[in-house]
């Protein structure tokens, strides 16, 4: 699959090319089974893994349909398939996601998601029950990382590419959201209070963690929701049985959550998610000194929805937000760089940001000119505040500097349904931002536009292509940042004359749903997309100024390389973020599952390629391509589903500034439900012991790894 992509990738930047070939290399079976087959018109009768594409969510448009019906690239990932792998990071949480990735560290449980080949300063739009997540440090890492343990999440939608108009500012990569648990998590609409206990235990530094919920209506007035996690891990090993030092971290989290319906169509909710993490590390400042970590990530929103059928043209939601992301960092060990800056035990190294948003929308669905029309329009804003005390040597206060910044947006979208097998969306976004901070400002706005067209020429088979520019704002840290780089030494210097970048994405995909394919109780869904995206003005990290050489060793005068240059590094410049002319990424997506009752297998593929237009050389941020199926069987009454997870990934690009070898992961897992209230999981990750670096990340992955969870429930009705 990824040979024959690929080189139609090459061939043609044409999507209607790509949409040729994608089809043709990850369709699973021949066009005479799908002529015999129905159209799918029903809900599927459980929750497995092909209702992953048959769940009802907030599409990309902002309007609940289910995902296959949703014409765009989009995803979600249920609570079952959490379970079912026992994610314990976010990495294990959208692995079989076509399109995306984590960047992480196995010394910091903050991950940074990656999509379409772009990432970091908010190219990618993280939310959490609807509230940004804008927390960023820069280092030798990800610039642009969050907090969240999977145990915490109800369910994640994820949308590629510049084509959500209605989710804020900034998304030129695409979103994702994240949902934490609420009370129908737990308990069925017919139960009134209950309790759910989670317990697991893992090996190889996967440690424990207690997990327990509870949850109460009173009546039809209201709801209350509450969790309390801990998670305990430990240092892992690679498949090389090298022990990765720091690797182990602890958390303490609490989550509560309520809803309040005063009267009919109306509800007020409220939610608090906290959470701290304790970990030690290096710090990622590049010279060598250890920090004790403690991180502080919450999160508070308040909102309001009104939804009734019998007043179509009012589906209000009003939400305020409050986030924010503390990381203290005290020094344990001095490097020889810090301690010749008389940096001691226990210095202060702390960087936080502070957001505090609004997001209110509208949708009014009405016949007009004989038409059906979904109307949607709002507006949103966002503020971050980003602050960094460093007591530990000025390094942290350079790199990650202090400032304020605010977004803020509104849009309008309509979506027209023409006949059954015809449909567009047309929407309008205006986006603006202001940044101070160190004396500099910088301020600006647009309009994107975005056209998509639907065509249903067979049940069951839609055919989209969609129009859409994307504009994202210089971060803080691009603007500001300000300099000397401690080893070796050069300088870092601001930009105030960034240009917001700007995305114009080119996409194509077709939908497909049918029951009934092979016999009468299976089902077949498949999302296929490709896309071509060329985003003006890219930013990105350039060397500028004269050339000069540094000494090997530190403190060494810089007066030895005149007369012996093999102990200096030759060529060095100071850096800056600047605007390059362009950069180009394209690529193909597939997502398709079957499921026949006793069984199902998935399939997820990946092919994306970036070009730096001005260099002609590639972007340091696109992925390898990648493959991942499922296949599970259902057993002993459908109680024990047993299964396995394979997952190939191809070499990096070479020229690439940390090139990676591909690999290739057996995953295992099985799910025994003795009942509705017992419950239980076993998952054998990395079977054969692989050795492997992901993409980007500065540590070798865990080996073998087994994980074991027992869930138990008590309610009431």
């Amino acid at each position: 699959m990824f040979t024959l992509l690929r080189e139609g990738l090459r061939a043609s930047t044409s999507p209607l090319a790509l949409l040729v070939l994608a089809p043709l290399a990850g369709l699973p079976f021949a066009s005479a089974a799908l002529a015999q087959s129905a159209p799918a018109t029903r809900p599927l009768p459980s929750e497995d893994d092909v209702l992953m594409l048959d769940t009802v969510t907030i599409t990309s448009g902002k309007t609940e349909d289910k995902v296959i019906n949703d014409l765009a690239g989009s995803s979600v990932v249920t609570r079952q398939q959490i379970d079912r792998l026992q994610s314990s990071r976010i990495s294990d949480v959208l692995q079989s996601v076509p399109g995306v990735a984590v960047q992480e560290t196995g010394t910091d449980p903050g991950q940074a998601i990656n999509i379409r080949g772009l990432q970091d300063f908010g190219r990618v739009n993280v939310l959490v029950d609807g509230a940004r997540q804008d927390y960023q440090v820069s280092g030798h890492g990800a610039n642009g990382t969050f907090y969240l343990d999977p145990e915490l999440i109800g369910q994640v939608d994820v949308v590629r590419g510049p084509v959500s108009t209605v989710y804020g500012s900034g998304a030129i990569g695409g979103v994702a959201s994240f949902r934490t648990r609420t009370i129908d998590d737990i308990l069925n609409p017919d139960e009134k209070y209950g309790a759910v206990q989670r317990t697991g235990y893992g090996t190889n530094g996967a440690g424990i963690f207690t997990n327990s919920m509870v949850g109460a209506r009173l009546g039809t007035a209201a709801d209350v929701f509450g969790q309390f996690l801990y998670r305990n891990t430990n240092n892992y090993y690679d498949g090389n049985g090298d022990k990765i030092r720091d690797s182990g971290s602890e958390l303490t989290s609490g989550l509560f959550k309520f809803n309040v319906y005063p009267a009919d169509g109306h509800t007020i909710s409220g939610s608090a998610l906290l959470q701290n993490y304790t970990f030690a590390n290096n710090g990622d400042t590049g010279v060598g000194t250890r920090f004790s970590n403690d991180v502080v990530a919450n999160t508070y929103t308040l909102g309001y929805r009104f939804a009734r059928p019998d007043v179509p043209w009012l589906d209000l939601s009003m939400k305020a937000y409050y986030t924010s992301t503390t990381d203290d960092k005290n020094v344990l060990t001095p490097s020889r760089t810090y301690g010749s800056l008389g940096v001691r035990p226990g210095a202060l190294l702390s960087y936080s940001m502070e957001t505090i948003g609004l997001d209110i929308s509208n949708t009014a669905r009405f016949e007009a000119g004989g038409l059906a029309h979904a109307l949607t329009f709002g507006v949103d804003a966002a503020q971050d505040q980003a602050e960094t005390v460093d007591r530990a040597g000025g390094y942290g206060s350079a790199f990650t500097p202090s400032g304020e910044r605010t977004l803020m947006g509104g849009f309008i979208q309509d979506e027209v349904r023409f006949t059954p097998w015809l449909r567009a969306i047309g929407a309008l976004r205006f986006d603006g931002y202001d940044l101070e901070g160190g004396g500099i400002h910088a301020d600006g706005s647009r309009v994107s536009p975005k056209i998509t067209v639907g065509v249903e020429p067979i049940a069951g088979i839609e055919f989209y292509g969609t129009y859409a520019e994307g504009y994202r704002a210089p971060s803080i840290t691009e603007t500001l940042i300000q300099g000397s780089h401690p080893f070796p030494i050069f300088n870092i210097l601001p930009n105030p004359s960034l240009r917001p970048e700007v995305a114009h994405n080119l996409e194509g995909g077709v939908n497909i749903q049918y029951d009934n394919v092979l016999n009468a109780d299976d089902s077949f869904r498949a999302k296929i997309s490709v896309f071509h995206n060329e985003i003006d003005d890219y930013i990105d990290t350039v060397n500028v100024g004269p050339v000069y050489n540094v000494p090997v060793v530190p403190g060494m005068p810089v007066s030895v390389c005149a007369f012996m240059p093999g102990l200096c590094l030759i060529g060095i410049q100071d850096q800056q973020y600047q605007n390059i002319a362009r950069a180009s990424l394209q690529g193909a997506e597939l997502e398709a599952a079957y499921d026949w009752g006793k069984g199902f297998v998935t399939v997820a593929g990946t092919i994306i390629e970036g070009e730096n237009e001005t260099t002609g050389g590639p972007l340091n941020s696109v992925y390898p391509d990648r493959l991942s199926t499922t296949v599970g069987f259902r057993l002993l009454d459908d109680k024990l589903t047993l299964g396995s997870r394979l997952t190939f990934v191809a070499d990096s690009e070479t020229k690439v500034a940390n090139p990676t070898k591909g690999y290739g992961l057996v995953d295992l897992f099985a799910s025994y439900r003795y009942d509705e209230n017992i419950s239980g999981d076993i998952t054998i990750q990395n079977v054969f012991d692989r050795q492997y670096v992901q993409y980007q990340n500065s540590q070798a992955s865990p080996g073998l790894t087994a994980k074991f969870s027992l869930n138990v429930k008590f309610a009431s009705r």
